[in-house]
């Protein structure tokens, strides 16, 4: 049972990425995903979700515009296109999935364990 990360990089300013997330062992189509990233020193940050009840999907401020998440339930696969990125983008991205992740109009909650919690990928965008 795990989610695997995938589709990091090194780029460059103003290139594109796309980054895949993919179950195995359970259904994701039970469950909310989300991307989220991390830089060492700093706390996770909440990127992109979508949920699994009405494929609703929300970004952060950093993200809107430019990411785009999306899902295909009868792949167990959750994408993350990330488009005109900048140095500040770089991180490790994870996804993760819990029935609370994107529900009732939040990313996440705060301070709390997920179901699934996947290896991450390096991200780096040079300037």
């Amino acid at each position: 049972v795990q989610l695997q990360a995938s589709g990091g990089g090194l780029v460059q300013t103003g290139d594109s990425l796309r980054l895949t997330c993919v179950a195995s062992g359970f259904t994701l189509r039970d469950y909310g995903v989300g991307w989220f990233r991390q830089v060492p020193g700093k706390e996770r940050e909440g990127v992109s979700c979508i949920s699994n009840l009405d494929g609703s999907t929300l970004y952060s401020g950093s993200a809107e515009g430019r990411f785009t998440i999306s899902r295909d339930n009868a792949q167990n696969t959750v994408w993350l296109q990330m488009n005109n990125l900048k140095p500040e983008d770089t991180a490790v991205y994870y996804c993760a999935a819990d029935a609370l992740i994107c529900y009732s109009g939040k990313m996440y909650p705060k301070d709390y364990e997920f179901d699934y919690y996947g290896q991450g990928t390096q991200v780096t965008v040079s300037s």
